[in-house]
């Protein structure tokens, strides 16, 4: 299977339109149209119906493949950029709305670094291709067990750092005089949905036993302090580490005493050791984890 092809395929079943993939991928859609039919001609099936431009079956059996396998792809060759490049004097650092606490900002460098802010599973992706040396990704785990991160290349990853983690209330809510809840008390609660922002209700439908946690509002954003005004304003609980849920107004931060679950961080690099003020960074974390 070519993967010119596929990463054309991808792009129209995204844009839903053959002129719209062409111009993104700088291609006539005369071209484009030809992609398509090559790899419908390869696979032996129709991947697209064209009025309008959606998937078929097969091809959403296709989507669920393509796009780790295209990602592989772009983490190979940055891997191997990376092996024939110099290191770079300044630093790319790619976080998760969440992860980047007060022993992160310590032990940042006080010059020549970018940061990219992005949901988890894309901090994971910008590491494996190459648009951020390294990446600060954060989860919900028992003490002391490592995240559970997409595999979309060789990468390394290293513990930086744990805490609790609260609920955060509307200062009114029945349960903002709680010294304690426990997540299994909580499953039928009204929820804030913030897979980016918050810590993501699958990860504690499975610390609680795999069920409840029913969204009153999704959130597609990283912005931490929009989530906790919504959360104050009785659109929903949200879960957080206790630095990031402390000090709200209008809301009061709860511990989570049961189950024993810890916000984690962990740093993501390639799997060949960074240089130049990546190691610095990583060797800075290492030291204050």
């Amino acid at each position: 299977m070519d993967p010119h092809l596929l990463r054309t395929y991808v792009t129209v079943a995204r844009l839903a339109s053959f002129s719209g993939a062409a111009r993104q991928l700088g291609y006539t859609q005369s071209a484009v149209s030809q992609h398509i039919a090559a790899l419908e001609q390869d696979l032996g099936s129709p991947l697209l119906t064209r009025r309008p431009v959606a998937p078929t079956p097969a091809g959403e059996r296709l989507l669920e493949h393509a796009g780790p396998l295209l990602l592989r792809l772009d983490a190979a060759r940055a891997d191997v950029v990376r092996l024939a490049s110099a290191p770079s004097h300044g630093l790319t650092l790619a976080v998760s709305p969440t992860s980047l606490g007060p022993a992160a900002l310590a032990a940042l460098p006080p010059a020549g670094v970018t940061l990219r802010v992005l949901g988890r599973d894309h901090v994971v992706a910008a590491v494996a291709e190459g648009a951020a040396d390294l990446g600060l990704v954060d989860g919900l785990a028992a003490p002391s067990d490592p995240l559970r991160l997409p595999d979309v290349a060789p990468l390394t990853t290293r513990g930086v750092g744990e805490e609790p983690v609260s609920v955060l209330l509307p200062a009114a809510h029945p349960l903002a005089r709680r010294s304690g809840l426990r997540l299994g008390d909580l499953v039928d609660a009204r929820w804030l949905d913030a897979p980016d922002a918050g810590l993501p209700l699958p990860q504690l439908r499975a610390a609680a036993g795999g069920h409840g946690f029913r969204a009153a509002l999704r959130y597609d954003g990283c912005d931490v302090r929009l989530l906790t005004a919504l959360a104050a304003a009785g659109h929903g609980l949200t879960l957080l580490p206790r630095s990031a849920a402390a000090g709200v107004p209008g809301a009061v931060a709860v511990p989570v005493v049961e189950p024993r679950v810890v916000h984690r961080v962990e740093i993501v690099h390639a799997a060949a050791p960074p240089g130049g003020a990546a190691r610095a960074l990583l060797e800075a974390l290492a030291t204050r984890a």
